[in-house]
């Protein structure tokens, strides 16, 4: 029971210095492309369009009228990311990789 203690708080050690370790000073993607002021611009009002979705009443809406905003919303959320072009991983899929790393 004490070797196995024993390797787990190892483990935990040396996974939570790793990424202190191997973290960059300053940018890491020193080429980091700038939007234009078009895509600027459009962005913008993308999102003056979700201020004013999330300001309405859903209360008195029909089933439809609700049904026209969440596909208005889902292709803004289209538009947006493909305009923003970034890559996001959520805290889960990072846990579920580093567990995955560990086993293996």
């Amino acid at each position: 029971m004490k070797k196995i203690a024993y390797l787990l708080s190892l483990v935990f050690l040396f996974t939570s210095l790793a990424p202190a370790a191997m973290a960059k000073d300053g940018d890491s993607n020193p080429e980091k492309k700038e939007l234009s002021p078009e895509d600027q611009a459009r962005l913008k009002e993308l999102d003056n369009r979700i201020l004013e979705i999330k300001a309405m009443d859903f209360k008195s809406m029909d089933k439809s009228e609700k049904k026209e905003i969440r596909k208005e919303l889902r292709e803004i959320n289209k538009e947006a990311k493909e305009r923003g072009s970034g890559i996001y991983i959520s805290t889960g899929a990072i846990i579920i990789i580093l567990l995955l790393i560990l086993i293996l």
